[in-house]
């Protein structure tokens, strides 16, 4: 079981880690004050294969009064994808995508909301900017320079995500070979790099706790490795840009209270000084996050 003995051996193994600073920068005229207030995204589903139901959304009308709902209950910016990470998911070809997606981004920027985009398409993510999207949420295993410099050519702010495999959909076991959050660090100093050579700077990383690798489906494994992960994030924001995490749903332990899974860990995940939330369950996250602003002084 957790402990505090283990949480306070985190921290005196990592002290300087825990004092670090990450940039802090405007999206679609918003300025986002990372170090002081951490911010909240929303999820609209736009594949009928995604298993959070109460994200799915089957029409563009049904996807931007969702959005206006979300961005009423307190997300900074809307996420939308048209295809489901699930493994067994069927796969959405670009063209479908964009069919789905550009309504969505048109009528929520209509109404000033923030949308990020998740792909690992440079076909769909031309498309999502071209139309207004703010954020790519890059969901490929390495992006492409293409992808960052479109994405600097409109100003818009990329999610590098960590992803063993070359896209979301694409991914086998988890390498353990070596401490995650290390190899972590790795890839997305790497990333980073490439990105700003391409004139990205509005950069935010994501260690990709949501992807379904093989070796990761036993509840147990994949719970523990996401709660080290999540206690471990202040050791990733030494690499100077904030950390978006998307909060998971643990089933198996949860079970008839999941929609009491993602609050659970967005304590978690604050605890390590994350900086944006990725959640489906929006007024929730919210006020635990709302909640964990109070002093114990």
């Amino acid at each position: 079981m957790l402990n505090l003995e283990q949480l306070a051996e985190l921290l005196e193994k990592n002290r300087d880690a825990a004092t670090a600073r990450v940039r802090e920068f405007s999206i679609g005229g918003k300025k986002f004050n990372f170090n002081s207030r951490p911010a909240i995204m929303g999820v609209v589903n736009l594949s009928g294969d995604s298993w959070y139901r109460e994200s799915v959304c089957l029409s563009a009308e049904a996807a931007i009064q969702r959005g206006e709902i979300l961005s009423a209950q307190g997300a900074d910016i809307v996420d939308v994808g048209a295809e489901s990470t699930l493994a067994s998911a069927v796969r959405v070809n670009d063209q479908l995508q964009k069919s789905m997606l550009l309504p969505v981004i048109k009528g929520l920027r209509a109404r000033k909301i923030l949308v990020s985009v998740e792909t690992y398409s440079p076909n769909v993510a031309r498309a999502a900017l071209k139309n207004g999207a703010n954020v790519l949420n890059l969901t490929c295993g390495v992006a492409s320079k293409e992808i960052f410099k479109m994405a600097a050519a409109h100003d818009a702010t990329v999610i590098i995500c960590y992803v063993q495999g070359r896209n979301v959909r694409e991914v086998r076991d988890f390498d353990f070979s070596a401490d995650p959050v290390d190899m972590m660090r790795d890839y997305f100093s790497k990333q980073i790099e490439t990105a700003r050579r391409c004139g990205v700077e509005k950069i935010l990383i994501d260690p990709g706790l949501g992807f379904y690798y093989r070796n990761l489906q036993d509840g147990k494994i994949r719970v523990r490795h996401q709660m080290m992960v999540f206690l471990n994030t202040f050791r990733l924001r030494t690499l100077g840009f904030p950390v978006c995490h998307a909060l998971p749903h643990a089933f198996e332990f949860f079970r008839d209270e999941v929609r009491c899974a993602e609050p659970f860990f967005a304590v978690l995940a604050a605890l390590g000084k994350t900086d944006l939330f990725r959640t489906h369950e929006v007024p929730r996250v919210r006020a635990v996050l709302e909640t964990l602003k109070l002093s114990l002084a």
